[in-house]
């Protein structure tokens, strides 16, 4: 993926999932944005850089759908699906051609076996019912040690006081305010400091071959050098 004209600041969906983590303050892994844009910045690379894909779905031999269902997944759902139509037009888990997950293990590295099952569920359904399709799996790796924890635990605290939380909590966000950890420090996640490390190394064990691109790191709130640091408020 590279450069777009007039896009100076964005080089890659990634970019463009940091950069939203910055405007929102924090990253909210209870919602569907980071994929989302993950998504999207792939199909729109796979528009500009692959003409036959372009040909295709200008055509409409093929088109795109967000979230569907995953073929004999127990309800899973695939992120992105590029492939051939139903005659009506309607999704065709058949006509898979190109298909996209994406997944991030941010706080509790523990659960990467949790997100390896939940790919290698995806991977096998879809090559059941189309074994040529090409799948594409990204994973949004956090190495930060320490993680203030924004989605599970301190907007939780203020589910019913909405307006305290915009107005007193979210504009300290990644604004490098240390009292945050004092505050919040029922909300804080530790990582062992290798623990993405084997996260990567877990996935690169997996089905799904692992092509690292390397890695960009939103500091939420950054303590003094030789202690802990948090990405995006859980991002």
């Amino acid at each position: 993926m590279t450069a777009r004209r007039g896009r100076a600041a964005a080089t890659n969906p990634f970019d463009e999932v940091i950069e939203a983590i910055r405007t929102a303050g924090y990253h909210n892994h209870r919602l569907e944005q980071h994929s989302d844009l993950v998504s999207a910045g792939i199909f729109r690379d796979l528009m500009e850089r692959c003409p036959q894909i372009a040909t295709d779905y200008r055509s409409g031999r093929i088109a795109r759908w967000y979230n569907v269902s995953a073929p004999g997944a127990r309800g899973r759902r695939v992120d992105l699906f590029v492939g051939e139509p139903r005659s009506s037009g309607k999704y065709n888990a058949r006509g898979a051609r190109i298909c996209v997950e994406n997944k991030s293990v941010i706080t509790a590295h523990r659960n990467k076996t949790n997100r390896l099952d939940d790919l290698d569920e995806v991977v096998r359904g879809i090559h059941r019912v189309k074994p040529e399709s090409i799948i594409v799996a990204t994973v949004l790796v956090g190495t930060a040690v320490t993680v203030l924890n924004i989605p599970d635990h301190v907007r939780k605290r203020y589910k019913n006081r909405s307006d305290f939380f915009d107005s007193k909590v979210l504009p300290r966000l990644s604004k490098g305010d240390q009292s945050l950890w004092g505050e919040f420090e029922f909300a804080v996640s530790r990582n062992r400091e290798n623990d993405p490390q084997k996260t990567v190394d877990a996935h690169a064990r997996s089905r799904i071959r692992l092509h690292p691109t390397g890695a960009s790191l939103h500091r939420q709130c950054e303590r003094p050098p030789n202690s802990c640091e948090a990405t995006g408020c859980q991002g």
